[in-house]
């Protein structure tokens, strides 16, 4: 039975599984235990993803030799590069074609927001150095990023029997990912449910103008700004690789809602590319917090939206401005659902906007989440892989090392294959020494 489920794609089983979630949603939503195994999927993500990021980093670092190639300085150019561009976009298609927002009377949020730059500068800082034993127990993956990296650096002294028990562990937690993520058509039917059931499939019909322009907006980064730097980039046709992302890591995201929850599944999809561990381990879980096109895109577009709502004229230099706070204060909030919403308030500060009003343009924000949130994260998580592949392909090209991405991506494929067909055998096994 396992081997039949796992020799069909997870993409197919997945696609399956939003099928199966939207059609119960409809037309059983007082089924409320379907939720269980949504939510059972996520936590055990969210449990397992911060010690499979320490020890891969741990492994990768501990390794590492003095000049050999990560390819970091091109990935961290390229994430900073995207999110600027990405509100860039946001604030001209928000130019293009503005909209009003139907505010609700009451506030809905009760998360305090960032106050300025240097409140979000302290945190960074602050989350950066907190405490390891905390940082993995929490999923603060800043502050994992940090630690792990530390302690690999002084683990390259150790002697080989230690750094083969470091790899060891790693390959092991990574082996209960794979298994998860085997797992994952069933709790994107609990998580479609969800959806479903309590938004109804015309419950955010009066918010559509809005909607479409943060969807329509995040589309366009996806499917022609970002592939037009990966082509700038490598010189190669950009979509094999594009869409492969966007299906095998922006469908998963779309509905865990969390770039960090999805960070397994990026780095499985960062192996089956064939990409370099020393890289992936770290670029990875960096975009996670780091790359956040999605997040300012929100950011920008509700602020113009609530501009526009208020009969406020805003400048050139003033829009710019926007674009360059909205990339900034993005950083870190693309690891947390819905963690662009409760930064804007900071936006609209620049434009003199009230706490209050800001505040009720941001519970209008949590009741478009369930499609805003989940193709913002989407966006993100599918360009983490997108960019860490980029770097490597484009540093490959300039070192004289030309690789075809369109095989690469078809390599990808058949080796989702064969992982699947491993897992079988792995679980076949088990089952034999369990009757033995």
């Amino acid at each position: 039975m396992w081997k039949k489920f796992t020799s069909i794609s997870l993409i197919e089983r997945i696609l399956v599984g939003i099928i199966v979630g939207t059609i119960l949603g409809v037309w059983v939503p007082k089924l409320t235990w379907i939720t269980i195994i949504g939510d059972l999927f996520i936590n055990s993500l969210k449990a397992i993803a911060p010690l499979l990021v320490f020890l891969l980093i741990l492994s990768s670092m501990s390794k590492h030799e003095k000049g050999s190639k990560t390819h970091m300085r091109s990935i961290v150019v390229l994430y900073l590069a995207a999110t600027f561009v990405a509100a860039v976009v946001a604030v001209g298609a928000s130019y293009l074609f503005p909209v009003d927002i139907l505010l609700p009377k009451v506030s809905t949020a009760a998360t305090a927001a960032p106050k300025g730059i240097a409140s979000i500068l302290k945190n960074v800082l602050n989350n950066a150095v907190e405490n390891p034993i905390k940082a993995l127990v929490e999923g603060q993956y800043l502050a994992i990023l940090v630690w792990a990296s530390l302690i690999g650096m002084g683990l390259r002294a150790a002697g080989k029997q230690t750094k083969q028990v470091v790899n060891e562990l790693s390959t092991a937690v990574t082996g209960v990912v794979q298994l998860i993520i085997q797992l994952a058509p069933f709790g994107i039917v609990g998580l479609v449910f969800t959806s479903v059931s309590e938004t109804g499939i015309t419950g955010l019909a009066k918010y559509g103008q809005l909607i479409l322009l943060v969807v329509g907006s995040m589309m366009f980064v996806a499917l022609i700004v970002y592939p037009a730097m990966v082509w700038l980039a490598t010189h190669q046709n950009p979509y094999p690789l594009s869409l492969f992302t966007l299906r095998e890591s922006g469908i998963p995201a779309f509905f865990t809602r969390s770039s960090a929850v999805n960070i397994p599944i990026n780095m499985e999809l960062s192996r089956r590319l064939g990409l370099s561990e020393k890289t992936y381990a770290i670029s990875i879980p960096l975009g996670a917090s780091a790359n956040s096109g999605g997040a300012a895109m929100t950011i920008s577009i509700m602020t113009l939206a609530t501009t526009h709502t208020l009969g406020m004229e805003v400048s050139f230099p003033l829009a710019f401005l926007l674009c360059l706070l909205s990339a900034i204060s993005a950083t870190g909030a693309s690891g947390i659902a819905g963690g662009s919403l409760l930064l804007i308030p900071l936006a609209c500060s620049l434009f003199g906007i009230s706490n209050d009003i800001a505040m009720q343009v941001v519970g209008v924000g949590f009741i478009i989440g369930v499609i805003q949130d989940s193709v913002e994260t989407a966006v993100n998580s599918a360009s983490d892989l997108l960019f860490t592949a980029t770097a490597e392909f484009a540093d490959l090209r300039r070192a004289g090392k030309p690789v075809n991405i369109s095989e690469r991506v078809r390599q990808a494929k058949r080796n989702d294959q064969s992982a699947q067909k491993e897992v079988a055998l792995k679980l076949q096994s088990i089952e034999s020494e369990a009757r033995d």
